[in-house]
């Protein structure tokens, strides 16, 4: 099925820099200089030449993110042991301060701004709870994605099913072939008196 190819691969998508859903996506300083503006767009558009983000969140209990990211709560989340070196994003009210100064020359201080405009989004996305993995891009798929392959840095370690999903646990298992011993995997349900998503504990209620 189209929703465990990922797990049957063992891999994730890499997201381009230039295709994200956020046009301020790293481009959030502010400046009313056209000359600088243009300087970061350049270091926008280098940054998408050879890198791309994979992305995480910190819990997968918002209905919000299932419905913007796991097809209206009929997709899957997958859950993750990450031990790479993950970039917390920090959410803000105001644009960041431009320090051209800081990129004339390669160094930890142009290193320190260019994490700072990686890792910077409005505050309205702070419900994403997110954290970065920038990886460079190597090997195009035929289908012109790219992808990251599961490893030892970024494990699977659960599977939760959307609470709309058809998504049965043979397919599940099947998918996940020989992780299975590693990984646990079960039923979302919405919870009956808050906004929230939790797992379900009635096993009888997912399809086999």
């Amino acid at each position: 099925m189209r929703n465990t190819a990922n797990i049957r691969h063992r891999r994730l998508k890499i997201g381009r820099i230039n295709e994200l859903n956020d046009p301020f996506e790293f481009l959030g300083v502010a400046t009313k200089s056209a000359s600088l503006r243009r300087r970061y767009q350049r270091l926008k558009d280098g940054l998408n030449d050879y890198m791309g983000l994979v992305c995480f969140s910190a819990n997968w209990n918002n209905p919000v993110q299932w419905g913007h990211y796991a097809d209206r709560h009929r997709g899957i989340c997958l859950g993750f042991e990450v031990s790479a070196q993950a970039h917390k994003v920090t959410y803000v009210s105001e644009r960041l301060l431009a320090r051209p100064s800081a990129m004339k020359v390669e160094g930890p201080k142009a290193e320190a701004h260019v994490t700072e405009i990686l890792t910077t989004k409005f505050e309205h996305w702070s419900y994403e709870d997110e954290y970065r993995l920038f990886p460079q891009l190597w090997d195009q798929d035929p289908s012109g994605h790219y992808f990251s392959e599961f490893d030892d840095q970024v494990a699977l370690r659960e599977v939760i099913v959307g609470h709309r999903s058809t998504i049965s646990r043979d397919d599940i298992a099947q998918a996940l072939g020989s992780l299975q011993p590693q990984v646990t995997s079960y039923k979302a349900r919405l919870v009956f008196r808050s906004f929230n998503v939790v797992r379900q504990q009635n096993d009888r209620l997912w399809e086999q």
